[in-house]
């Protein structure tokens, strides 16, 4: 199934298919991530009533006075999670483009608890750091778990679609995902009344680092676009009920690039068609467990080729990453 020129996956569908369909399905996902590494998944499974708690929490919150946000940020620079205030931030910079900051603030939660046993020092100060709670709105906390833990699940299920389209058992990516390192971030892309700098926009382009990212763009929003593979900006259309799946850097190197992690923007529209208007999304970034080695699959290598990649840790590779962003 397609939005005009925009592939639509039907997960329901797959789970409740029989193995020959699902390869069928699991072919046409592999031929979405070699081509874009963009789609929407319909039929979902979570509740719109947790989507819209965390949603309209995470506005709550956005609408507060800065002072009042500003008592949640992140202790330090280079501290995962809590509040990051406006400019302070240029994804483009994760790709040595020097550009000035985003135009956007986020807050950014971890993992929902540390897995028994992990003493790892560097795990525990940055992936299984502290969240730094806002005192208000009330409910924040409690709808931005109840979402966070759905939205586990959720990326793990679309692992399971992805196992089948590389060829692989279906739970092949079970045992690097039961104490993923995830990451879920709720952006703000507030109304601008005053021109961007030369060069600056919503988001800068970039890539995700993970393995797959789950994106809940505002409804009937403009601006998220992605290089297609005729080198063009193309716009990602909200589709209604869905969420926008993308695979980041680490499944690109898991699969020795046989899929792309495809470099995306949020720009400004015209005026006209919204451009100036505050804009809102979340997106949850999945993470294999921490001491996951992450190395190219033996399914995605022809008799005699080469990875292109020595293995890593799924955590400090992560941690470089993101490190590089942050002003």
């Amino acid at each position: 199934m397609r939005h005009q020129t925009f592939p639509v996956f039907d997960l329901k569908r797959f789970e409740n298919a029989g193995a020959r369909e699902k390869k069928t399905l699991g072919a046409e996902v592999d031929r979405i991530c070699r081509d874009t590494g963009f789609l929407a998944v319909t039929n979902h499974g979570i509740p719109q009533v947790v989507i819209d708690a965390a949603w309209s929490k995470a506005r709550a919150f956005f609408d507060l006075p800065p002072e009042q946000k500003q008592r949640s940020k992140a202790p330090y620079k280079g501290y995962p999670y809590g509040y990051l205030g406006p400019e302070l931030e240029a994804l483009a910079k994760s790709r040595n483009v020097d550009t000035p900051p985003d135009l956007k603030e986020s807050f950014n939660g971890g993992p929902l608890r540390a897995p028994q046993g992990m003493s790892d020092p560097e795990a525990l100060a940055f992936c299984y750091a502290e969240t730094i709670w806002p005192e208000e709105p009330d409910g924040f906390v409690d709808a931005w778990r109840t979402y966070y833990a759905a939205l586990e699940d959720l990326a793990l299920r679309i692992m399971r679609v992805f196992a089948t389209a590389l060829g692989l058992p279906e739970n092949h990516f079970d045992s690097y995902l039961d104490a993923p390192i995830s990451a879920l971030r709720a952006l703000n892309y507030p109304e601008q009344h005053v021109a961007p700098k030369p060069g600056q926009i919503r988001a800068g382009a970039h890539t995700d680092y993970g393995s797959l990212t789950i994106l809940l763009p505002q409804a009937g929003s403009r601006g998220l676009q992605i290089i297609t593979p005729d080198g063009e900006w193309t716009e990602v259309p909200p589709i209604p009920g869905a969420f926008v799946i993308n695979i980041g850097d680490l499944m690109a190197r898991w699969t020795n690039d046989r899929w792309v992690s495809t470099v995306h923007r949020v720009v400004n529209p015209p005026a006209d068609q919204g451009g100036k208007d505050r804009r809102q999304s979340m997106a949850f970034f999945l993470q294999p467990n921490w001491d996951a080695e992450i190395k190219v699959l033996d399914a995605c290598l022809a008799d005699g080729e080469a990875s292109k990649y020595a293995p890593v840790r799924s955590g400090p590779y992560l941690m470089g990453k993101f490190k590089a962003t942050t002003k």
